[in-house]
């Protein structure tokens, strides 16, 4: 693993554990929660976002919206911006699922787990880590 700050490498870990989450409840067999499996997609897409923040010293408020993390981080990373069609749906399933009313499909689930998957390879790279499992 490359040489990062410690505070970067527990957003890195919390990012991981959250992705693991996603995976997990999409693949389960019994009682699947495909809600959970959206909210730990947007979770991990966040952790990762603010990770190379971190890394970049650059400064960001309490905010679950991808979109305003991408906009402070394109000035060092302006190829990012081919995230933001990824990140305005997951930015969502921070929120929509996680009360009555809206239900996710597996679907749904499958889509933002694999959203998730292609922003978190872009920064795992970005971080200087190297994927060896594409799981």
């Amino acid at each position: 693993m490359c040489s990062m700050k410690p505070i970067t490498l527990e957003w890195v870990e919390k990012a991981e554990g959250d992705y693991a989450s996603a995976q997990r409840e999409l693949r389960a067999r019994k009682s699947p929660n495909y809600d959970s499996a959206c909210f730990h997609a947007q979770q991990c897409a966040e952790k990762y976002l603010k990770a190379r923040l971190q890394e970049a010293d650059i400064s960001f408020p309490k905010t679950h919206d991808l979109t305003n993390l991408l906009d402070l981080l394109l000035p060092v990373e302006p190829c990012f911006e081919n995230l933001r069609i990824l990140l305005v749906p997951l930015t969502t399933h921070a929120v929509n699922f996680r009360y009555p009313g809206e239900f996710s499909t597996k679907e749904i689930a499958k889509i933002a787990v694999h959203d998730c998957k292609i922003v978190r390879q872009q920064l795992r790279r970005s971080l200087g880590l190297f994927l060896q499992n594409e799981n």
